[in-house]
């Protein structure tokens, strides 16, 4: 299956060092669903670190924004 793409465009935020985090809320109830602490839904982090047993420390996730544009990519893991 091809993957899809999706852009989000935020505006008006200051320069400085950020992490983004998404999720997949797949069941649309505004939470990470798990099973046993596992994310049973997509999730992803800026600099797409690899993920173990929780999530990533901020050093590993932070991106610099920089006035203009910045872009980031940030891939969603599927792990259930």
């Amino acid at each position: 299956m091809p993957a899809t793409q999706h852009q989000l465009r935020l505006s008006g935020i200051a320069p400085g060092h950020y992490a983004v985090t998404l999720m997949h809320d797949e069941n649309a109830n505004h939470r990470l669903d798990k099973m046993v602490g596992i994310p049973r839904e997509g999730f992803g982090f800026s600099r797409n670190p690899i993920v173990r047993f929780g999530p990533p420390r901020f050093e590993n996730t932070v991106i610099e924004l920089a006035p203009g544009v910045t872009r980031a990519t940030v891939r969603l893991q599927y792990l259930l």
